[in-house]
């Protein structure tokens, strides 16, 4: 029985792969997205609830943190919206997604034990930042982007680093950690997806 299926030399299938992995790169650079959405959104958090409880000596400084389940809404709309347009997922999407609802539940197992716990307040942005650390390592590894990885390794040193620190100081540093795992390498992932489609 023939097949009407023309085999690929060996260079043809070196080019199609590259061809493959470059757009699921690109695919995922532009969901940078959600690096600069939770990015900004805990960062201004951070910032608010820091000036909230120190300066103005507000008591309920932590309803800020409210606006997280805002951005799960406005996260999942958006996944679900670029569920529909992309065709293909690539392993690299799968691996990433499970990575990322890994890190969604242990953040929310973290915020339970916080709320049973008070006193684990004390120390729970070291275990922030060092989540922070493992999901933007793995996703600088599997991208190839090392302002992502730079960032993860960075953070890994701030999680150790802020254990020694007060909780008001935990959120300063909790928002330098999002500033350089999150944002900046957020809009440098932004920067590259566009200068691709050019």
């Amino acid at each position: 029985m023939e097949t009407d299926e023309k085999e690929l030399s060996p260079q043809e299938s070196l080019v199609l792969i590259q061809t493959m992995i470059s757009k699921t790169k690109g695919a995922v650079a532009d969901d940078s997205f959600h690096f600069l959405l939770w990015g900004w959104l805990v960062f201004i958090c951070c910032l608010s609830s820091y000036i909230l409880k120190t300066i103005v000596h507000y008591p309920n400084h932590f309803y800020v943190w409210l606006l997280m389940p805002v951005g799960g809404v406005v996260s999942a709309v958006y996944g679900a919206r670029q569920k529909k347009t992309r065709t293909v997922k690539s392993f690299l999407d799968e691996s990433l997604d499970y990575l990322w609802i890994a890190i969604g539940c242990s953040f929310l197992v973290l915020i339970i034990v916080n709320i049973l716990n008070a006193q684990s307040w004390q120390t729970a942005f070291t275990y922030y930042i060092l989540l922070y650390a493992i999901g933007t390592f793995v996703s600088g590894s599997l991208l190839r982007f090392k302002p992502l990885i730079i960032g993860g390794l960075i953070n890994f040193g701030l999680a150790a680093i802020s254990a020694r620190f007060s909780y008001d100081n935990q959120l300063l540093i909790g928002s330098l950690a999002i500033l350089i795992s999150y944002i900046i390498p957020g809009h440098l992932l932004r920067r590259k997806y566009q200068k691709q489609k050019l």
